[in-house]
């Protein structure tokens, strides 16, 4: 078993998560519903998949745990760029948060790679 709280890239997420509420709480109400749970649900998936795979041990299934949470960083980076693209939301933190998680893709995706291949 991992322990998963020691893993920079679960740490990025669990400070994502955090950017990510701030930042929907400036979403109009019109979008509670939609864009913003949608967006909160994606982030949140990457630490917890992080943390569900780390909890099953290493080798394959941490692998695969791994590549449901990189499926979830690009879920909400689109859900970000379609926030920018319909004009809700602060850019600035739009491009932070942006940047936040293309920074964690490339964690998770480093990461994943290199328990495939030690397995």
């Amino acid at each position: 078993m991992h322990d998963h709280r020691r893993l920079k890239v679960w740490q990025a997420g669990r400070r994502f998560v955090a950017d990510i509420y701030e930042l929907t709480m400036s979403f109009p109400d019109t979008e509670r519903f939609g864009l913003t749970s949608q967006l909160r649900r994606a982030a949140v998936s990457i630490p917890s998949n992080i943390a569900e795979g780390a909890g099953r041990g290493g080798g394959r299934s941490f692998a695969q745990f791994l590549r449901i949470a990189a499926g979830s960083a690009a879920e909400a980076e689109t859900q970000l760029q379609l926030a920018r693209d319909i004009g809700v939301g602060d850019e600035a933190l739009i491009d932070d948060a942006v940047d936040g998680v293309e920074a964690i893709s490339k964690m998770l995706w480093s990461l994943e790679r290199h328990h495939r291949n030690s397995t």
